[in-house]
This record gives structure tokens, sequence and C-alpha cells, in this order.
């Protein structure tokens, strides 16, 4: 496909896609992907980062949005960007593993809010999710997870496209305007990854700030705002301004190649650790060695992981400060402390991103003894892998190496579960059913606002 018509096939993907032609397989598989933002969001609402996000939006103005599991009403975009905050805030957010992105934190807030204004059904709810998610997705991978090594974040850049293209369905966008809201949304894709190297909590809200100009940029358009037509592939297109110099390693093709017919989204893996994906398929091996090889931590003299390189700014450097994390953010985002975690505790959950534990002086005693090499042979990206090595002070070594694919998502009981764990806090059990039941049935719903009322708190 010549390269200037990305725009011109996504817009007609997106408008020409009958809700019906969406396969059940994906349709089930988004609506756990909501299931799952709403019940991280739930999460998220008993942190710091949360209640200071809401003061600040609630001092510019009121409106009539829902903020999930929050006594507030927003702007439609500022509930957007403030949802977003919420399902990205604990970084338990689910990740398209090829393209290194969380999407659903940016195109879940997009459809809830806008859906709702536009009193849409479940079902063009539905539809408008599982569109920009696939696009968004195919985006990101053909970038082969090189925005991060050029110091962009991939879910905000990608989040942007995502979220327009979901707009754009709900808006009822025409061809023509649908290219347009892409090269709209050009303007307004952002986010680096310096909070990741500060332990900052600035990421947290990229996916939310992508939802609020998406919902900008396809308004703009429907009235006929006019934007640039090659939004990836121009000069100073997504590829050419975010890649550096790694612009030439992009695979267009990837965005097109069976667009209608195959479906990526399938494939996002929903994470049952709150931490950074690049540290799971270590943490796994972690476990593993803990349950397998009986090893007691006062036993250890030291452990070494080996992984990719782009996840060594992620979760391994500053090797000092990630060996010591000074809040919950930092924690997840820290590999020494991750395994310290593993090895002690047999778990990393909720509680390990407490102060209670990464203030703990034995697991940071434990992180201490933790450190990492490249590993030349990860499989980045096609799969994330991570390999474990433990000395003992019996001079006997133990390693043990595991991978995560991309085909390997969270079976639908651990997702369910995972999402009565979150909430179990903030609503009763017969209300928490009733929630998962209406968003795991959504396509059956009159009228968004119905789900938009439920996820609120009076």
């Amino acid at each position: 496909m010549a390269q200037t018509q990305l725009s011109f096939a996504l817009a007609t993907f997106v408008v020409g896609t009958p809700a019906e032609a969406i396969p059940a397989d994906v349709q089930t598989c988004v609506k756990h992907l909501i299931l799952d933002a709403v019940g991280n969001a739930y999460a998220s609402t008993r942190y710091e980062f949360a209640n200071r996000a809401l003061t600040a939006l609630q001092g510019l103005d009121e409106g009539q949005a829902t903020v999930i599991g929050m006594p507030a009403r927003l702007t439609v975009r500022d509930a957007a960007l403030m949802n977003g905050i919420l399902i990205h805030g604990l970084d338990f957010d689910d990740t398209y593993l090829p393209g290194n992105v969380h999407l659903t934190a940016s195109v879940v807030p997009t459809v809830l809010a806008l859906g709702s204004r536009l009193n849409v059904s479940g079902a063009d709810v539905l539809a408008a999710c599982a569109l920009g998610l696939e696009a968004g997705m195919r985006l990101a991978a053909a970038a082969k997870g090189t925005f991060i090594k050029a110091g962009f974040h991939p879910t905000g850049l990608c989040g942007a496209f995502a979220s327009v293209l979901a707009a754009s369905r709900l808006l009822r966008l025409d061809h023509a305007q649908t290219i347009t809201a892409q090269g709209l949304a050009l303007s307004s894709a952002a986010g680096t990854m310096q909070p990741t190297q500060e332990g900052a909590w600035a990421k947290r809200m990229h996916p939310g700030l992508m939802a609020s100009a998406a919902i900008t940029a396809a308004s703009l358009a429907r009235e006929d705002f006019s934007g640039p037509k090659q939004a990836y592939e121009g000069k100073y297109g997504l590829y050419s301004c975010f890649m550096g110099q790694h612009a030439g390693d992009v695979d267009i093709d990837v965005v097109t190649d069976r667009l209608g017919s195959h479906w990526e989204c399938t494939r996002t893996s929903i994470k049952l650790y709150p931490a950074c994906f690049q540290s799971h398929a270590a943490m796994n091996a972690a476990l593993e060695l803990r349950q397998e090889e009986g090893i007691n931590v006062h036993g250890i003299e030291s452990i070494r992981a080996r992984v990719a390189d782009v996840a060594v700014p992620l979760v391994c450097e500053p090797l000092d400060e990630k060996r010591k994390p000074r809040d919950s953010y930092a924690a997840q985002f820290s590999l020494p402390y991750a395994l310290a975690c593993c090895f002690a505790r047999g778990s990393f959950g909720m509680q390990e991103i407490e102060e209670s534990s990464y203030s703990d002086p034995s697991l940071l005693a434990l992180a201490q003894k933790v450190s990492y090499e490249v590993d030349l042979d990860s499989g980045f990206p096609k799969y994330r892998s991570g390999e474990v090595i433990v000395k003992l002070k019996n001079g006997k070594e133990v390693s043990r190496r595991k991978s995560i694919l991309p085909d390997e998502p969270a079976q639908a009981e651990a997702i369910v579960r995972k999402f009565m764990e979150n909430t179990q806090f903030a609503m009763s059990p017969a209300r928490l059913k009733a929630v998962a039941d209406l968003i795991l049935n959504i396509e059956n719903i009159e009228s968004a606002k119905t789900l938009s009322t439920m996820l609120g708190k009076s």
C-alpha cells in the first residue's frame, strides 16, 4: 500500500465497518478490556494522585459527565482526562505487547464520556471501542516498539489516534472528516518517558490527555476544521517525528495487513501484576524458582536478571533508585523491588505498592542484591522474556527463563476475579455484580448513560 493512504485506509475501516461485522470473539475481548479498565479505575480512587487530579479539574469547571468511582461530575473532556488518569494510574491496565501500548486507558474514557454525552447505545460504544483499539494497536505495532527508544511514551502517541478514531465513529463523521480528525490528532499526540526516570506522576495523565484531545479533534473535524492528510507517513508525521533515528524501522504494511478480516486486539494481555509489563516475565521466573527450588531469602547471595534493552530505562535504571523506590509508582517500575517481593512474599499485588511494603527494610535489603544485564536474545518486541539467576550462599546457582507471548491473554475467570478484587472496597457485592453484568452485556444497553450512571459514585 502506498504510504500516503494510511489515514484513508483507517477512515475506511472505522466508517465502513458495520457493528455486526465485528466478530463475536473480538466483542467479548473488548468487553473484558472495558471491565478491566473500570476495575483499575476504581482501584486508583484510593490513592493521593487521584484525589489531587480530581481537585484540580473540579477547580476548572463543573459538568455532567461521570468520573468512575468518585462523587464528581466534570465536563466531557475533563471526565475523559480524569478517567484516563484513573485507569492508567496504577499501571495495572492491559498491554498490547507488539506495540508496547496501553490503549484502553485512552479509548475507554473517550467512548464512555462521549457516548454518554451523545446518548448512543451500548452497542455503539462497544463498536467504537473495538475499532479504535484495533487501529491504534496496528499503528503501534508498525513502530516495532521503538517509540520508547526515542524517549516517547507509545501509549500517549498511539492513544491519540486510537481515541480520535473511536470518537469519530461515535460522532458519525464521514470518511473525509475522519481523515481530517486523524490529522488534527497529530498535533495533540504527546508523552515522553521522563516521568519514569524520576518517579513522577505525569505519565499517569498521558492516556487521559489523549482522550480529551481526541474528543476535541473529532469535534473540530465534524465542523470541517482542516487538518493534514498524512498524519502518519508525512515528513513531519507520527513516525518520522517520534521515532527519531529509528524511523527507518517502521513497517507501514502492518497497519493495513488484513485490516477488517484479522483482528489484533484479541492479542491484548490483561495484567495480573500491578507493575510495568517489562518486569512480568522475570517476575514469573522468580515466582517459579521460589516455589520449585524452595528458595529461602536468607540463603540468597545475589540475584541477577537478564532483560531486554528497552526495559533498562523503565525498570532497571537508575539502579540505586530502583533498589529503593521512593513511592508506590516508583515501586511499580522497579525490577529489583519486584523480584525482592516475588522471592520474599511469593506475590506482587496491590499490597506490594503500599508504603508499608516498599519501605520494608527486609524487602529493600533483598532488592540491594539484585543486578541486571541486557539480554541479547530477548525476542523483543515479538515477546517479553526475562531470566533470573540466583546465587545461593551455599554456592549453588539456579536459574529460570520465562517468556510472555502476545497470544497469552488472561483467562476470562481471572479477568473477572481481578475486577472483583479491585472494586470490592468500593461497593456492595450486589452492585459489584450488577456493574460487571452490565459491562459484559453492554451491547444490550439502550443508552450509554445507563452505564455511566452506574459507574459513578453518588
